[in-house]
């Protein structure tokens, strides 16, 4: 995650949609009289083949850049790394079968991991693609890893990097400067174990971070930060290892239902030729789970920390229907904002006895670069068609999984009443209003860009703040779900979920202390969040 370039503006080119900090997987063939009959040709050589098709899997993580490392003891360059722009399909070639082959022939070997980088903010730019790779004369310390999370004490390490050291940093990024430490730890303590580095990192680290690691001795580890803030599942089935951020990655690429795991917070799984082995290397103070995973991020088929995403996304429909009020007569239908409110809104529009209707019609096909320099209207129409035949004369509930900035959805209300022709439309929100900024890998950085704090009092919204945000949005009527709804909809308990962005508790020291610097910095008038860096 580039936590500079989040920290400094994050106005997303085509939507006021979230945009997540990535998605990594990993995979590894031990040594065995037996061939998975997963991996491609029956041939544990072909084992990096995998994490194309597990990328895919997690497009939905991030959509700007894709790569893969791979582990091979009979080639020169034991350790290798592909990464390009574009999506995982472009990265790999995979729309040209010939161009893709050769790549997997060039790149293939019983291990890798691989990494999809998220489309809000940073260059446009190979450089920042990920795996980062650090090559090294001996085995031991050419290494090659991702990451997913964000650093939340960036800055602080940064400034100690390049103050104690010779370092020089090149990119404004957390994933280099967990590159340094990395690199420091095997310079400085040599025959360090993986158990020790990790250790060593947590004693250091504040944040969410998962990474997924291979070196050149064909050594690998998967971990997850001690407070398990981002998901990470994984699977061992006979001679295969693979892990990744979402379950529906692993269950794809075949492995039994039963046989896809949580790594516990505070955990790696350590994977070599001879198998896999999970060990603790941190307390794990307590449990955040991000819960925007359930509500927004994750793909629907992923199941991961004891809760479903579907079935999640289903109680938060349930839970809207409960609560609405509007009049239900033959002229009311649902209409979901596409894609991932829709598993809400079908089960609200159930749970009213009222149709759920495809009122809106997302164009998929609309590339980013294509629409960046439109103005916000246009870049509404060409993302969204209305369809009048559906909505003409209907009082509309429509049903979205969050509101960031606003700016969009009024143009979206506009467009409903202008070119959908709706007698009504009361917008339905499944999730409570977010009223603070997320420094672990969520693109909303700064208090002044969100739109509910700017139109509330305290921190619990009330009726008449519901009904001021529906008149300046264009609404008829507006309606968030409490917060102390969320942890019955996700299925968790509310203690082990990170809650921060609409309850402003923040599960780590240096979260706590960003958000009391955002204050101070809205408090006095200055919306430039880089103000967060003067602070520091």
């Amino acid at each position: 995650m580039l936590l500079a370039d989040s920290l400094r503006q994050h106005n997303s080119p085509v939507m006021d949609e979230l945009f997540h900090e990535c998605g990594v997987a990993a995979v590894y063939h031990f040594d065995s009289p037996d061939t998975s009959p997963q991996v491609p040709e029956g041939n544990a050589g072909q084992t990096s083949r995998l994490i194309p098709g597990m990328l895919l899997d997690m497009q939905n993580r991030g959509q700007l850049a894709a790569g893969f490392t791979t582990y091979n003891r009979d080639r020169l360059q034991l350790i290798d790394t592909h990464k390009e722009v574009g999506g995982v399909a472009e990265a790999f070639r995979m729309d040209h079968p010939e161009q893709y082959l050769e790549l997997m022939k060039e790149y293939a070997g019983n291990a890798a991991i691989g990494h999809v980088r998220y489309a809000t903010c940073g260059k446009n730019d190979r450089s920042y693609a990920q795996p980062f790779e650090r090559h090294h004369i001996a085995r031991s310390k050419w290494f090659s890893f991702a990451f997913n999370g964000q650093l939340t004490n960036y800055l602080e390490l940064r400034e100690e990097i390049l103050q104690t050291t010779d370092f020089h940093l090149t990119r404004e990024t957390d994933t280099e400067i967990l590159n340094h430490l990395v690199s420091q730890e095997l310079s400085e303590k040599p025959g360090i174990s993986h158990l020790e580095l990790l250790s060593s990192l947590s004693r250091r680290l504040d944040g969410a971070w998962n990474i997924v690691y291979l070196d050149a001795n064909g050594e690998m580890f998967v971990s997850r930060d001690p407070r398990g803030i981002r998901p990470l599942c994984y699977a061992v089935d006979g001679p295969l290892f693979a892990a990744a951020s979402e379950s529906v990655a692993l269950t794809h690429l075949g492995f039994p239902e039963e046989s896809v795991k949580n790594v516990p917070p505070g955990h790696a799984v350590f994977v070599d030729r001879n198998g896999a082995r999970v060990e603790k290397f941190a307390e794990s103070p307590r449990k955040a789970h991000c819960f925007f995973e359930w509500i927004y991020f994750a793909n629907a088929g992923s199941h991961f920390d004891d809760a479903g995403v579907y079935l999640s996304r289903k109680r938060l429909g349930e839970e809207l229907a409960r609560r609405e009020t509007v009049p239900i007569d033959e002229d009311t239908i649902v209409v979901p904002v596409p894609d991932t409110a829709k598993a809400a809104a079908d089960s609200m529009a159930y749970e009213l006895k009222v149709p759920s209707l495809e009122g809106l019609i997302r164009n998929r096909y609309i590339g980013r670069t294509f629409i960046e320099g439109a103005n916000r209207a246009d870049k509404v129409r060409m993302k969204y068609t209305p369809l009048p035949e559906i909505m003409d004369g209907k009082r509309v509930l429509l049903v979205d999984d969050s509101i960031v900035r606003a700016t969009t959805l009024k143009e979206l209300l506009r467009l409903l009443r202008d070119r959908g022709k709706v007698k009504e439309v009361h917008v339905r929100i499944a999730c409570p209003p977010i009223i603070a900024p997320c420094y672990y890998g969520i693109d909303m950085s700064t208090i002044a860009e969100l739109f509910a704090p700017n139109h509330m009092d305290g921190k619990v919204i009330t009726a008449a703040e519901e009904q001021k945000m529906a008149d300046l949005i264009g609404a008829d009527s507006l309606r968030y779900l409490p917060v102390e709804a969320l942890a019955d909809c996700v299925g968790l308990p509310q203690e082990n979920m990170c809650q921060a962005c609409v309850d402003t508790v923040y599960p780590t020291p240096a979260g706590e202390e960003l958000y009391r610097k955002a204050v101070i910095i809205r408090e006095n008038g200055a919306g430039n969040c880089e103000r967060i860096f003067d602070a520091q």
